[in-house]
């Protein structure tokens, strides 16, 4: 079933696209959820103008998008954390914690949900890498380091 996309979905596609999916999952999960919305004509129509509407937008979005991505990948965050004396600190360090601390220690505002880390969490001191996916197009690497307070 080919449907239009509302919101980005992670391995999936990104909001306004068409894609193509297993009727089940569009009928009980993308579009009950408002994720998705079923690719008639008159919706297809609908998101060409649309489409049309954001290309002009979009440029400044990518300009910025990619100065930020400059930026963030000549910074070192450090993150503080209690630990024991063996490395393994208590409780983990998350993608909320790193988007607090780069808003903290260098004042660039970045969503704590475009943050991956590799693994869920980490849970023991040492230096590490996430990837920041700013926009579809521009993703940065970041380097932070995890150290006991």
């Amino acid at each position: 079933m080919e449907i239009i996309l509302k919101k980005d979905i992670l391995n999936l596609g990104y909001a306004s696209d068409l894609v193509t999916v297993k009727d089940g999952y569009a009928r009980n999960y993308l579009i009950p959820q408002g994720f998705a919305v079923m690719a008639s004509s008159s919706n297809k129509k609908i998101n060409a103008e649309n489409l049309k509407q954001k290309t002009h937008k979009e440029d400044k979005v990518i300009l910025e998008a990619s100065s930020l991505a400059k930026a963030l990948d000549l910074i070192k965050v450090r993150i503080g954390a209690k630990a024991a004396e063996s490395g393994k600190i208590y409780g983990s360090v998350n993608a909320l914690q790193i988007a607090e601390a780069i808003k903290e220690q260098f004042n660039y505002e970045v969503d704590r949900k475009k943050i991956h880390i590799d693994g869920e969490a980490i849970k023991e001191l040492g230096e590490y890498k996430a990837k920041i996916i700013l926009h579809k197009e521009i993703q940065a690497i970041i380097n932070f380091e995890v150290f006991a307070e």
